[in-house]
């Protein structure tokens, strides 16, 4: 077990790093940086021990899936593909430039392990929903996992999707809801109350369970929770997380960074255990 923690914790370790190399090259285009770091313990969990998938046959029938809903926080998910080798980490060096594959919202890629276009809010637990019940329909093993913004809850149509996904008995349907209370344009409780989350999706006849969203161990253990409902992972999280700079600071919702910040964090990751 702690052998495990420490290599998930070094991964998470990686892929900050990796975030930050990639919105340094980004240059004048600016990067969705807080909402991407909040991710990071989430993305690892799945990659590392939860998703079911082939990077050598990144199209096998089986696979597990993955929607990112928010689909603006790419640079953690962009940097975990290139960790687990579903392309180059040079990839990463190009991301938002001419040519490039890696677009500021994801684009569908297979055979680079981006499932599904992203990033228009409040559209991606439909499209999971969509997933999981077609793998029901043709009698398929895998599970589609989705990951959700607070702040896109603000969309009617999380909601639609919430009402259908125990509807049609959706035991193979995982969503994750970033829990940051930051958006776009301040905090929840200024633009649209989000209280009572797990009240909410419970009520709607989720099984919910409410976590500590950068631990990993608690991540894996909810995952691994079994289920005859839809499941809703309400993990706590913190928007920036990793760099002091960043914390908490809705400034970095989508913000250039500059080569002395990158200086600056760098040192902090380092000095990190």
């Amino acid at each position: 077990m702690i052998e495990k923690r420490k290599k998930l914790s070094l991964m998470c370790k990686k892929i900050r790093k990796s975030i930050l190399d990639t919105s340094l090259a980004a240059g004048a285009s600016s990067s969705h940086f807080g909402g991407s770091l909040s991710t990071v313990e989430i993305l690892v969990a799945l990659f590392e021990e939860i998703l079911k998938y082939k990077i050598d046959d990144p199209l096998w029938e089986d696979r597990d899936r993955f929607i990112l809903s928010k689909g603006h926080a790419c640079l953690g998910y962009y940097s975990i593909l290139a960790e687990k080798g579903f392309f180059s980490k040079k990839e990463l060096q190009l991301f938002e430039k001419n040519d490039s594959f890696l677009l500021g919202h994801p684009v569908i890629n297979k055979k680079f392990g981006i499932e599904f276009s992203n990033g228009s809010l409040g559209m991606g637990l439909s499209l999971g929903i969509g997933v999981a019940l077609a793998a029901k329909k043709r009698k398929k093993n895998f599970s589609t996992y989705v990951l959700i913004g607070d702040g896109e809850c603000n969309e009617g149509s999380v909601w639609e999707a919430a009402m259908s996904a125990p509807h049609f008995q959706l035991n193979n349907l995982t969503a994750i809801l970033d829990n940051n209370n930051l958006q776009q344009t301040g905090t929840n409780q200024e633009i649209m109350t989000s209280d009572s989350l797990a009240k909410k999706w419970s009520s709607f006849n989720w099984h919910v369970v409410e976590i500590d969203g950068h631990n990993t161990d608690d991540l894996i253990k909810a995952f691994n929770i079994k289920s005859n409902k839809p499941k809703l992972i309400l993990a706590k999280t913190t928007k920036g997380k990793g760099f002091k700079f960043s914390e908490n600071n809705n400034d970095w919702h989508h913000k250039i960074l500059t080569k002395s910040q990158y200086d600056i964090a760098i040192k902090e990751l380092n000095g990190s255990e």
